[in-house]
């Protein structure tokens, strides 16, 4: 296998973490989004989406998408298991999983891609787009901070692939966005400090 991984953007680091939780090590190639890099012929004629990451396996197939990858690898080293152990804890888990795409990812992804100047090259901007949801991203932080307050871990009571989606956006996203992590999010602090402290989290 070989996985094509960006060193900053937070979906490849999302599948590092999972493999770094897993104990799991997969040859790397590196493909700066910074620079265009997933852009070039040579990638889209591997990855025609152009999406970083990707897992190349031996026999010829890629598999895109952080989380497909992250069920991949699930699925040949199940433990420490992070994706559900039966069928209830994989749905608990899969809703908070979509829930923090939607409704946390994106926005915040969406006032990045909208306003970073390091995006201007990338992406045709759209600074009103990026305004409607700053307050969603805004929104959706405070909702995922009383959250965190009835709860350890985002989907309960142990640490799953929902914590890394949360925790490699919100440790990304907010500076270049605006938008604090302060002391008005002590819930988030909390939980941010404790998955911070994991040693994936430096994956």
């Amino acid at each position: 296998m070989l996985l094509y991984d960006d060193t900053i953007a937070p979906t490849p680091r999302r599948v590092r973490m999972f493999l770094a939780e897993k104990g799991v090590e997969i040859p790397r190639q590196i493909v700066t989004i910074g620079k265009g890099e997933h852009l070039s012929p040579a990638y889209r004629a591997l990855v025609p989406s152009g999406r970083v990451p990707a897992l190349a396996l031996d026999d010829g197939t890629v598999i895109c998408e952080s989380v497909a990858i992250c069920r991949y690898i699930e699925e040949l080293y199940p433990d420490p298991n992070l994706m559900g152990r039966d069928a209830k804890e994989r749905a608990v888990i899969e809703m908070w999983q979509r829930r923090l795409e939607f409704e946390l990812l994106l926005p915040f992804a969406a006032v990045f891609r909208h306003t970073h100047p390091k995006m201007a090259a990338l992406e045709q901007q759209v600074p009103d787009y990026a305004a409607v949801q700053k307050p969603q991203a805004e929104k959706r932080l405070a909702l995922l901070d009383h959250d965190l307050g009835l709860t350890r871990f985002v989907a309960g009571d142990r640490f799953t692939i929902a914590d890394i989606t949360a925790y490699t956006t919100l440790a990304f996203f907010p500076r270049p966005c605006g938008i604090a992590l302060g002391d008005h999010l002590p819930h988030v602090a909390r939980w941010m400090a404790e998955i911070g402290a994991r040693p994936s989290a430096g994956a």
